[in-house]
């Protein structure tokens, strides 16, 4: 199937099928697919928590609103999570730079601007991240969602993370055939080709 196809199909799930579960091999082969994930200057400001811990799932589902029903029935739920220290980050991720990348973009256009636009540069690697993986998932013949809406610091705290902060979940699994979100029950709506594509 070409990815044409697989954009068609892939939806944001919001029954899952709670009796089929992901395999072992499925969350491997994902592990190594997000460890591939491209950022900007090769950055990598993240971290992938990858949930299967019945327990820590339910606790996670009670800090997620709305959401708490799909991260119960699913078998994955993976945390996105960005890095909060910038002298860590740097001392990590960037010093290992070329120089060229260093002084000649990270430094004058990213880190010269503050705290705080470094940071959000920080997490829009993360969420670069994200379409990324739901295009594995989809590949692999898994549904998923990405949620935004979870409560951040009870995520940090029930995964004892240090260093990292939560931005938001993914859960991954199998869409129940009765989820009404399915797109052979409520076909995707998109603005029209035209209106959203220039071509010069």
């Amino acid at each position: 199937m070409n990815f044409l196809d697989l954009a068609k199909r892939r939806y944001a799930t919001k029954k899952y099928d709670a009796t089929k579960k992901i395999s072992a091999a499925q969350i491997e082969e994902l592990k190594a697919i997000i460890r591939l994930s491209p950022s900007s200057i090769n950055s990598q400001p993240w971290k992938f928590t990858f949930v299967t811990n019945e327990k820590v799932k339910a606790k996670l589902a009670a800090q997620s609103y709305t959401n708490e029903n799909s991260i119960n029935d699913v078998g994955l739920v993976v945390v996105f999570s960005v890095m909060e220290d910038i002298e860590h980050f740097e001392a990590r991720n960037i010093s290992i730079l070329p120089e060229g990348w260093i002084k000649g973009f990270y430094e004058p256009l990213v880190r010269a601007r503050g705290e705080q636009a470094t940071k959000s540069w920080m997490e829009n690697q993360v969420y670069l991240s994200l379409g990324y993986f739901l295009s594995a998932c989809i590949s692999l013949g898994l549904d998923a969602t990405p949620m935004e809406g979870i409560d951040r610091q009870a995520y940090k705290a029930i995964l004892g993370q240090e260093g990292y902060a939560p931005l938001f979940v993914v859960t991954v699994g199998y869409a129940d055939h009765t989820d009404t979100a399915h797109p052979t029950v409520s076909p995707k709506t998109r603005f029209e080709l035209e209106e959203i594509i220039e071509s010069i």
